[in-house]
């Protein structure tokens, strides 16, 4: 089924947080988006219980570049605090996409019209997102567009730098959901980030080559129940009402 969509995401800062930094309450950011912050970007363009986003690739187009800023952060308390957060600034990125359905939700069989989704996405991409989109952090506006992966220059291309490969070590990939997963628990993913000639490829969440590391941060359960025709519509009527 046709499932695909790419679109170029961009901003003034990004903020995709090392969760090493979090614990001392100085944010500094990883080089590059992880799997998770484009997975969010991909579900405010559009998103539905019916199906789930996989992010392919993404391509760096503009320098890595970082900022450090002055911030005043709430205490949990009250009051603010004092802190340095490193940046990404003038951030560009080409994503790769596409959704499959969610197998847990039998329910929500009769959602499943892969044209109907698909044209109701790029819809919604033309328009700049069903929601707000974000880069990392709410502090970080972002915003996206239509675009045919791997057009246009980038910053790391193999025609500016030659063939290269780069790491960037063992990186947060994604958070594993109950909704997602079938499983009453909460899971973590990490794995080890390698760029070449400025293209990241995701391993997918299904991967059994042993690169996606996966740990239980606790017990969970889902925490909405999505019933068609009660808090959701199908999406033939969505897109009838969209006139696709």
């Amino acid at each position: 089924m046709n499932n695909t969509i790419s679109f170029r995401v961009w901003g003034r800062q990004a903020l995709f947080t090392d969760p090493v930094t979090k614990i001392g309450g100085e944010k500094f950011s990883y080089q590059v988006p992880t799997y998770e912050a484009l997975k969010g970007i991909a579900r405010s363009i559009y998103w539905k219980p019916t199906l789930i986003w996989h992010i392919d690739r993404v391509r760096i187009i503009k320098p890595i570049r970082t900022q450090s800023k002055s911030t005043k952060p709430l205490n949990w308390d009250g009051g603010n605090t004092l802190a340095i957060y490193t940046f990404l600034q003038d951030v560009e990125y080409q994503v790769e996409a596409h959704f499959e359905w969610n197998e847990h939700r039998p329910d929500l069989a009769g959602d499943r019209i892969a044209g109907k989704h698909l044209a109701i996405a790029e819809r919604m991409l033309a328009r700049g997102g069903r929601q707000d989109i974000f880069l990392g952090t709410r502090d970080c506006q972002g915003y996206v567009e239509p675009c045919e992966f791997g057009s246009g220059e980038g910053a790391y291309d193999k025609e500016k730098l030659g063939e290269h490969n780069l790491d960037f070590g063992l990186m947060f990939h994604s958070f594993a959901y109950p909704e997602e997963t079938g499983k009453h628990e909460l899971l973590s993913r990490f794995w080890p980030a390698n760029m070449q000639n400025g293209v990241i490829t995701f391993p997918s969440t299904q991967d059994d080559s042993g690169r996606l590391k996966s740990r239980v941060i606790r017990k969970m359960l889902p925490e909405k129940a999505f019933v068609l025709g009660a808090n959701m519509k199908s999406v033939a009527d969505e897109a009838k009402e969209l006139g696709l």
